[in-house]
């Protein structure tokens, strides 16, 4: 089995021997970012190192694997959830929301694309899942950009004459999954006008166009649309240009269509009368949400798993439980500062996540004081990874330690790829803080 720890020293022992080098090469990937679609509002969106992420082939199986089993579970979550009323009631969604999830979809599948986010352990294979991401999962042109912005690194191209580096194509491989999905939908059209959905004002727009010039490579007319300007009419769905729309890749997340649900209201007329097919529907929400953690361990749960599945989530799905008396006693939270991890309820990129071991004792105290019994989970706070690193483009030039995180994106019950992120330190990766993504390469010996 190839040691990614041997390699990865073998990139560490380029860069110390020629610094200068690589500082030269961090720096002309830096201009090049700059005039990337990863810089826009005046600020890098996303910043890297200088060692890529790397995965052996036996690793990217075990991916494989990881996202089998973790796909059959969820998939029998929300199947419980959308045959049994007392199992629904677990869950903390409005009625209106519960009756957007129970809508037909037209089709089988329950979990069109999700990105399954981990803390994996390189030396031992061992992991804990950190979040799901069901209906916004994005990373995928990050990860694409990485790929070529890597092509300055001098220490990059030299291992690249000393082993093989496959990537993970994502969007051609999700324009297959989507239209395969889209075939075994019970209104479907030959030639289906498809649209990519958010609100465009916070969404990650470059990633949409990418995803739509893969669309349209295919031979589908696809048009990119914030969701707020969408009309129905006559039974259709209707982009802003007046076209009809028969197909939806959905990637404005439920939180926000429900919080500007009066500003959405003729896309959610159409949803409720099935004028199109959504990928996905609303019940990916089941999956999404952060109570998900929570319910895995109840044992109305465990009922309807296996004794492998239960095994699964014991061991890899972090002890979680609603911020409040009912469960958790605020003193164990408040004295247990490095034990514990406070996150909202239902928020996406780390927006109000708090873990003790970045606070103080006086910043805990007051963090739990106000988020106990305000819409937060309290989650147990698993070991993480972390490796040497430098960053000479947005950093000081000197070895870190940083703590990684694999996301692994999933279409359609298949592992797809991985979203590399990293964070120097310990607590969380912030994407509006401290987060560094990584070009993410498979790596095996020439044959």
């Amino acid at each position: 089995m190839l040691s990614i720890q041997e390699v990865r020293k073998e990139y560490k022992d380029l860069i110390d021997a020629d610094p200068d080098k690589n500082r030269k090469g961090a720096l002309a990937l830096k201009d090049n970012m700059e005039r990337s679609p990863l810089y826009f509002r005046d600020r890098f969106a996303s910043k890297t190192l200088q060692i890529p992420r790397l995965y052996s082939e036996e690793m990217v199986e075990q991916f494989r694997e990881i996202v089998a089993a973790a796909y059959r579970i969820f998939g029998k979550v929300i199947r419980e959830y959308l045959s049994h009323a007392d199992y629904r009631a677990l869950f903390p969604f409005s009625k209106e929301l519960e009756e957007l999830i129970l809508l037909p979809r037209g089709y089988e599948e329950v979990l069109p694309i999700a990105r399954f986010d981990i803390f994996y352990h390189e030396d031992s294979g061992e992991f804990y899942f950190c979040e799901i991401n069901t209906d916004g999962t994005s990373g995928m042109n990050e990860d694409r950009l990485q790929d070529e912005f890597i092509l300055d690194n001098p220490a990059h191209q030299e291992m690249r004459r000393r082993y093989r580096f496959r990537t993970f194509e994502l969007f051609d491989s999700w324009v297959d999954a989507f239209m395969k999905l889209y075939r075994t939908y019970e209104k479907q059209t030959e030639n289906p006008n498809i649209a990519i959905i958010d609100f465009l004002d916070t969404g990650t727009l470059r990633e949409f166009q990418e995803f739509a010039r893969h669309f349209q490579k295919a031979g589908y007319n696809c048009e990119i649309c914030d969701i707020r300007e969408l009309q129905f009419e006559n039974g259709r769905l209707l982009s802003p240009s007046g076209h009809g729309i028969d197909a939806v890749y959905r990637r404005a997340v439920t939180t926000d269509i429900m919080e500007h649900k009066e500003e959405v209201k003729p896309f959610l007329e159409a949803v409720r009368k099935g004028a199109f097919f959504m990928a996905g529907s609303f019940c990916t929400q089941i999956i999404h949400h952060k109570y998900l953690f929570h319910i895995l361990h109840l044992p109305r749960t465990m009922q309807f798993l296996t004794e492998e599945e239960q095994r699964f989530i014991r061991k890899h799905v972090p002890r979680t439980v609603p911020f409040g008396r009912e469960y958790i006693a605020r003193e164990e939270v408040v004295s247990g500062r490095e034990r514990f991890i406070l996150k909202p309820e239902d928020s996406y990129g780390s927006s109000g996540v708090h873990a003790g071991v970045e606070c103080s004792q006086e910043e805990w105290e007051q963090i739990v004081g106000s988020t106990y019994e305000n819409g937060y989970i309290c989650q147990d706070y698993v070991p993480q990874y972390a490796s040497d690193n430098i960053d000479f483009a947005f950093g000081d030039g000197k070895w870190h330690s940083y703590i990684t995180m694999a996301g692994l994106f999933v279409y359609c019950g298949n592992f797809a790829g991985v979203f590399s992120r990293a964070a120097e330190g310990n607590g969380i990766i912030a994407s509006h803080r401290n987060e560094r993504t990584q070009a993410t390469y498979m790596v095996s010996r020439f044959e």
